[in-house]
């Protein structure tokens, strides 16, 4: 409780000087509140954070009473005129009492934020926005339509700066420009595989009169582990008249190529902002631990073509992309090898049961992950990844394989060489929603063939176009619709 009696001039000076800063940095946003009444009487007043109010009372005044002084504080200038002051967001209520003890008036006091600087920054800084700044409690509340979800964003960025806790601007923007964005994600990927075997084994058998014995080269493929397969050809001699009793050579070669493509075109929507995944593959069990009964817990990891992305809609159709494209696949090279061993199933401390082995693939995985900012129709490399390993062993009989020319009958070589290429090409366009009779599938139109055209022809559908479709003005230069050839 002040009295007007105790207070002090330098504690007026204050105050003056406080309602003067308050009023040069911004308009009041709290109106002057002039009570008239001469009774128990109720006015209401909204004060700006940091902002004073004048008020003048009926008459005389001798004390004031603020429920909160953390919220607002008064200072009476003159018995009839005091100064009321925010100092801090929220609600309180102020007494003004007579000489008598009788209560003048009962003044409830709101302060919220002073929102006027936000706003003119905003209608400054996006002039073409249409964007409401309201105060609530100790929150900003952004309203009104923008065109795009990056003058959204500028707003919010904008309001926060004036708030100590980000989480206290609440964003009820509407978007009026295009926010659903259709990713096209080409992925083509080629593997070829050559791998080359070439080598000689000698033997020779001698004989004497006490003793024989035989000489002979066994050259593996230390690479594969042994021969592939390919072309064997041996040749012998033998001569039972003589010491030198047999004589074979065997030459292997062999030449394996394989190729490998993989195409994937994945097609995702999304609302700005938000995420989208999409998988084409599938998932495989790993064991990562046991539970409280000893039971084996299983955890499935995915693998295959894997696309992620996160749209931005900017100004003048420009898409801000955060794109994360994965292709990978099972491989035995990096596997995991677990050992079995013995168990006690039945709790009497003898082993009696035999654990098998358990082996884990491992992925060979391709991955590329960007963040890029792309016009709607526009397309883009992500990953362009080449590479080539080539691996090759030499193996034969020491110094003998070195032997310019007849060093190739004493030693084997073997060889592998793996290219692959990469291409992950994206494409953002900004899209609408549009009516289910535009659009086709590859069941629209389809027929069961009959038995005759199944037995006689070999069919599995019938030839068919889908309802509706015109084509007797077209003359089609290659394959065209779904099904492009049901013979084969």
């Amino acid at each position: 409780m002040i009295g007007a009696s105790k207070l002090s001039n330098w504690a007026a000076a204050i105050a003056a000087a406080a309602l003067g800063l308050a009023a040069l940095a911004a308009p009041a946003q709290a109106q002057n509140a002039r009570v008239s009444l001469t009774g128990a009487g109720v006015e209401t007043l909204n004060l700006g954070l940091g902002h004073s109010a004048i008020v003048e009372l009926p008459r005389n005044a001798q004390d004031v009473l603020i429920s909160n002084p953390e919220v607002a504080d008064a200072i009476i200038r003159t018995p009839r005129r005091v100064y009321v002051i925010g100092v801090a967001v929220g609600q309180t209520n102020a007494f003004f009492f007579d000489g008598d003890g009788d209560q003048i008036v009962s003044l409830q006091i709101r302060v919220e934020r002073d929102v006027n600087a936000i706003q003119s920054l905003i209608n400054r800084l996006l002039p073409d926005a249409n964007v409401q700044v309201e105060a609530l409690n100790d929150s900003i509340v952004l309203s009104g339509v923008v065109e795009s979800t990056a003058q959204a964003d500028q707003a919010v960025r904008v309001a926060r700066s004036f708030v100590e806790d980000e989480e206290n601007v609440i964003s009820l923007l509407n978007i009026t420009g295009g926010e659903q964005v259709l990713l096209r994600v080409r992925i083509v990927e080629m593997q070829r595989t050559v791998a080359r075997q070439l080598g000689v084994n000698l033997g020779a058998t001698f004989e004497g009169e006490d003793v024989s014995f035989g000489v002979a080269t066994a050259n593996e493929f230390s690479l594969f582990g042994g021969a592939l397969g390919g072309l064997a050809a041996s040749l012998g001699y033998s001569d039972p008249t003589s010491d030198f009793r047999s004589a074979e050579a065997v030459l292997r070669a062999m030449e394996r190529v394989g190729m490998v493509r993989t195409l994937a075109e994945p097609n995702l929507t999304a609302i700005t902002g938000e995420a989208a995944e999409f998988l084409s593959g599938g998932e495989f069990p790993v064991p990562v631990g046991r539970d409280n009964e000893g039971n084996v817990i299983i955890e499935y990891k995915p693998f295959g073509v894997g696309l992620s992305f996160t749209p931005m809609v900017l100004s003048d159709g420009r898409i801000s992309l955060a794109v994360s494209t994965e292709v990978s696949e099972l491989t035995s090279q990096g596997a995991l090898s677990i050992n079995g061993g013995q168990a006690d199933t039945d709790g009497d401390g003898v082993l009696d049961s035999t654990i098998p082995g358990l082996t884990l693939p491992a992925l060979n995985v391709r991955r590329a992950q960007t963040t890029v900012e792309m016009p709607s129709g526009g397309s883009l490399v992500m990953a362009g990844l080449i590479q080539d390993t080539t691996r090759q062993n030499v193996e034969g009989v020491p110094g003998a394989r070195n032997v310019p020319g007849a060093g190739a009958l004493f030693r084997a070589r073997d060889m592998e060489t793996e290219q692959s290429e990469l291409i992950v090409i994206v494409t953002p366009y900004l899209v609408n929603s549009t009516h289910p009779d535009e659009l086709q599938t590859p069941a629209d139109g389809y027929g069961t063939p009959s038995e005759a055209e199944s037995i006689f022809f070999g069919r599995l559908s019938r030839v068919y176009e889908a309802p509706g479709a015109d084509t007797s003005d077209h003359e089609w230069s290659g394959p065209a619709g779904f099904v492009l050839d049901e013979t084969q």
